[in-house]
């Protein structure tokens, strides 16, 4: 079995601001439960109790080298992943982490967040160096840890703890890449000689995902149409070049969901459970949404369901803009999200004018995301890239068709509906335009509403399809055998 150190910026339940933590989290349980030795690292954020998850300090404070900073003194807490028996470190440095959020506060991300992140990347590897535990693989994540790869090929080369390990970088979403000042070169503390096209300069800035696609031993996305996709200019964000040099070592894993959480034969959260030999629940659960909603409780009304970022890379825009005439057709369509002001503006005011129509409920609410998902008869996704999503797994799940473009993990996950062999699982389309979202809503329609057996189909289907993260643990262990072989201590076997 291998021992895996995983640093990440998110890890579920103690931090969360999407999808990145359920994905770190329900990988680690997993690979946990398949009997491999795993230590995480995250930072101790200001939102996390420490009493709540029985946080306790591991030795005393640790001086992180950051380079022009000096030694930082941070405090390193430790607890368990619930569920498992996976420790868990803290980074706790209050001036960096004791804030309200995350990687922001009201819009505006921390300007020093280049800073951050090295330390948690720098942090990790002196808190195994000074317990001693020498892992195979460091799995690292997003560019708020693509750091951790060109330290070990640099200062910890020759480190008698880390010299052997070999580096799993995940790219869960290129659009954040971690772009500062040069500045940051002297804090990162590796020299200016990795200050270079095929290291960490872009544009004579620093960029730490770029540094950390090219010194990972391996490099991996969230699902194969996505790791295809970012060899293109539309889905890289002007480090396409970066992923062909290196698109021999990038491997598409699709993430798993949790059945755990998402099942409608145990969710605690909507008004009646159903299972796909029983449906009757979810009729039941449709008329409990209208209710809380206040929409017209009629069963015979379709009803479309959205829960999102609202943000343009989930298509919301596309959402927006087909939305009045989607209503236009006689469907409900049940709303929640927060992302960007305008999305707010525009959703509220529309379910002022048509409350018979639409509802939208600003914020992340999990119990009405449940419902949700439960109630509605089709579910909108219309994203313009989406290296894997979940919420169309939960959707299929739940019997609720997803209605998806065809990018990323959702081209992996759904299969369109095909009128002449009776497949499929949802409906899909190509093009990013309110049009393409709106033909294929029409669809959905016609089928929903002259071919019941047809869309019977479609549901015990959907229902049936499960992404597991025992399935991908097993894809990510291959992975990190590939890694062990292609380090330094690997070649030499």
């Amino acid at each position: 079995m291998l021992k895996i150190l995983m640093v990440a910026a998110e890890l579920a339940p103690f931090a969360k601001e999407g999808g990145l933590a359920d994905a770190v989290g329900s990988l680690t349980k997993a690979l946990s439960l398949r009997g491999h030795g795993i230590r995480a690292v995250i930072p101790l954020y200001g939102r996390i109790d420490r009493g709540a998850w029985r946080l306790r300090p591991a030795g005393p404070p640790l001086p992180v080298p950051m380079g022009r900073l000096g030694h930082l003194a941070c405090t390193v807490f430790e607890g368990r992943l619930p569920g498992t028996g996976v420790p868990v470190s803290f980074v706790d440095y209050d001036p960096f982490y004791g804030r309200r959020g995350i990687y922001q506060e009201d819009g505006e991300g921390y300007p020093d967040n280049g800073e951050r992140f090295v330390l948690l990347s720098r942090a990790a590897l002196e808190i195994v160096r000074r317990d001693g535990w020498r892992p195979d693989i460091v799995h690292v994540h997003d560019w708020h840890t693509a750091a951790v790869p060109v330290l070990l090929n640099t200062l910890y080369r020759d480190d008698g703890t880390l010299s052997a390990a070999a580096s799993v970088l995940t790219l869960h979403n290129l659009l954040q890449q971690g772009v500062f000042d040069k500045g940051l070169m002297e804090i990162l503390g590796v020299g200016w000689e990795h200050f270079q096209l095929r290291g960490l300069e872009f544009f004579d800035r620093v960029n730490l995902l770029k540094g950390g696609i090219y010194h990972a031993t391996r490099i991996n996305t969230v699902s194969p149409t996505y790791a295809r996709e970012i060899l293109q200019p539309e889905f890289a964000y002007g480090i396409e070049g970066v992923i062909r040099d290196r698109a021999s070592d990038l491997l598409g894993i699709l993430n798993g969901a949790d059945y755990g959480e998402w099942d409608p034969e145990t969710d605690r959260f909507i008004a009646a459970a159903y299972s796909a030999a029983d449906l009757r629940g979810k009729a039941l659960c449709k008329k409990d949404l209208q209710g809380i909603l206040g929409l017209p409780e009629d069963p015979a009304v379709p009803l479309a369901g959205v829960v999102s970022r609202l943000v343009r890379q989930k298509g919301i825009d596309l959402v927006a803009d087909a939305l009045p005439r989607i209503l236009g057709l006689g469907v409900q369509v049940a709303l929640v999200g927060s992302g960007e002001p305008w999305a707010h503006t525009f959703f509220e005011g529309l379910a002022r004018e048509r409350p018979d129509r639409f509802a939208c409920r600003i914020g992340y609410d999990e119990a009405l995301a449940h419902r949700i998902i439960a109630g509605a008869d089709f579910f909108l996704m219309p994203s313009r890239f989406e290296p894997c999503g979940l919420t169309q797994m939960y959707a299929m799940r739940y019997g609720t068709l997803p209605i998806v473009r065809a990018t990323g993990g959702l081209r992996d996950t759904v299969e369109n509906y095909d009128d002449g062999t009776l497949s499929g699982t949802g409906f899909t389309f190509d093009d990013a335009t309110a049009d393409a979202l709106l033909d294929t809503i029409r669809r959905a329609l016609r089928i929903w509403g002259s071919r019941p057996e047809a869309v019977a189909g479609l549901i015990r289907r959907a229902m049936a399809k499960r992404f597991t993260w025992e399935a991908a643990a097993r894809r990510y262990e291959d992975l990190y055998g590939e890694a062990i072989e292609r380090s330094p201590e690997g070649q030499g076997r």
